[in-house]
């Protein structure tokens, strides 16, 4: 058969899937928009908010730490809840509604511990929906589900980018609290905005802003604006709970049967199991807690072990290392020896979010013809080489944007191929995602605070260093990766001709 008639007929396939599970995708596909509309809010409003609740800058900045430390413990939540479909679409309502609730509340939060608070309950909301939407697809589309997961964190990159868009017009161009001391000061509030850095409270103290007297500010009809842009993802949710016979006040009948055509279509025909829910719960939906609790553990093969843990490694480094950017890209580019003028500097971060949204769209149809594991090699290959390249080119100004678009570009594909690359290894029966989505959050946040104490202590050219050494060190887990792949295998092979030899039925845990 000629490679073309096997592309059509993949394809084929691939879209008569995709049109069984429109309405699934498409929904999971919002939640994550969801996900990216809430996670990029906070550091543009960061000052407001300081007016707001009348704090310092350094007891805001723990905002960001609540927030960041709930959406990591709301990962390993979001695998427990896995179990079903069931389950899943009830933790994906709750999570999406308490984006919306939290939206609303933030403008009425003027104590800083309270606005902490609320951004934790955000945070868990966050994570549960990163590690649910990541596994029903999986579930979903299983081989096929790198293509539609290149299309999930793309949704996440346009609510990143669209969550400052609405913020903007809202914020204050002068101190928003007015005192005497303040009356006459001009201040370059966007500097500061840029200047702070999530988890980094030490790098507040060179800025003195009042905290006592009257706050001004007009943020509050932006967060008001995104909790109705987000209401109608809770809705669509639950529809989906309503189709899918969740809802146990309104449960539809049985849906009819497939057509002739579709039928036909689908080579994955197996018996259909007397209790679905049990099924489903046994063939998939690991929680954090099952994967590590499981008697099975115990007849578990190292390259198990290693696969989970290489591909988590990954992520830590790669998720890592676009947090550690995208905050300090701006503080390295006003610094020396570039010393950006503050306003040019200041597209940087946008420049590398926009560029790593192009790539996951870009990602989506590049995904059919290449595996993950290959997409996966380019992409290290990029972040290395681009990290090299603006090391020689240090006092380049202009090949410090062109090296941040193709850094953006480099990594944009990084975690939804590892994710479809692990869960192809495992079979779809291991706790590959809710691993991976945990070591994504913890690399995210632990990186952010290497970087950030490493450029306080040696300076601003250490950032590039530290994004080379980052870089490599996620080449070199992703070939370990590659090596548990093979030892996987091998094992697999041989505990299946041990059986067959043995006429033993049970099959290990792998």
């Amino acid at each position: 058969m000629c490679p073309t008639s096997t592309v059509a007929m993949w394809d084929e396939r691939v879209s008569n899937l995709f049109r069984r599970n429109l309405q699934p995708t498409l929904t999971y596909w919002s939640v994550f928009f969801s996900f990216g509309l809430c996670i990029a809010f906070l550091g543009p409003t960061v000052l407001d908010l300081r007016c707001q609740t009348h704090s310092s800058l350094s007891q805001i900045a723990w905002v960001f730490f609540s927030q960041q430390f709930c959406l990591l413990a709301g990962s390993c939540l979001g695998g427990f809840f896995n179990k079903t479909t069931r389950c899943s679409l009830i933790t994906l309502f709750t999570s999406t509604l308490l984006i919306s609730v939290v939206f609303s509340i933030i403008p009425v939060c003027y104590e800083v511990v309270l606005l902490a608070l609320v951004m934790a309950v955000a945070g868990l909301a966050m994570g549960c929906i990163d590690t649910t939407s990541n596994v029903q697809l999986v579930q979903i589309y299983q081989k096929d589900s790198a293509v539609f997961l290149q299309a999930l964190h793309f949704f996440v990159g346009f609510g990143a980018l669209l969550s400052p868009l609405i913020v903007d017009p809202f914020l204050s161009e002068t101190n928003c609290i007015q005192s005497n001391a303040t009356a006459n000061a001009t201040r370059n509030l966007k500097h500061i905005r840029k200047t702070i850095i999530p988890h980094q409270v030490h790098n507040t103290s060179a800025f003195h802003l009042e905290k006592e007297g009257v706050a001004i500010t007009q943020v509050s009809y932006a967060f008001w604006i995104m909790a109705l842009i987000n209401l109608p993802v809770p809705i669509a949710v639950f529809y989906l709970m309503y189709k899918k016979g969740v809802v146990a006040c309104c449960r539809r009948k049985s849906t009819p049967l497939l057509p002739a055509d579709q039928l036909a279509s689908e080579v994955q025909m197996t018996e259909i199991p007397s209790d679905p829910e049990k099924a489903e719960a046994e063939a998939g939906g690991h929680g954090a807690f099952d994967c590590f609790s499981s008697p099975k553990l115990e007849d578990a093969s190292f390259p198990y072990f290693a696969v989970h843990i290489t591909a988590a490694m990954v992520l830590f480094m790669s998720d890592g290392i676009i947090g550690a950017y995208s905050a300090f890209v701006y503080t390295y580019a006003v610094e020396q020896p570039l010393s950006i003028a503050h306003k040019e500097a200041g597209y940087l971060p946008s420049l590398f979010w926009a560029f790593i949204m192009i790539g996951r769209l870009v990602s989506i149809p590049v995904s059919f013809r290449l595996r993950p594991s290959i997409m996966v090699f380019i992409n290290m290959t990029g972040v290395i080489l681009t990290f090299l390249l603006l090391l020689i080119f240090v006092y380049s100004e202009v090949f410090l944007f062109i090296g941040t678009a193709f850094l953006g570009l480099s990594l944009s594909s990084i975690f939804p191929s590892i994710l479809a690359y692990t869960e192809d290894i495992l079979n779809y029966k291991g706790c590959g995602t809710t691993v991976l989505v945990t070591g994504a959050g913890l690399g995210e946040m632990t990186l952010q605070i290497l970087v950030g104490s490493i450029i306080q202590s040696q300076g601003s050219y250490s950032f590039l260093v530290c994004g080379t050494i980052f870089g490599c060190m996620s080449f070199w887990f992703y070939i370990l990766l590659v090596c548990s792949h093979r030892m996987y295998i091998r094992d697999a092979s041989e505990i299946q001709q041990k059986d067959t030899t043995h006429g033993d039925s049970g099959i290990p845990y792998q």
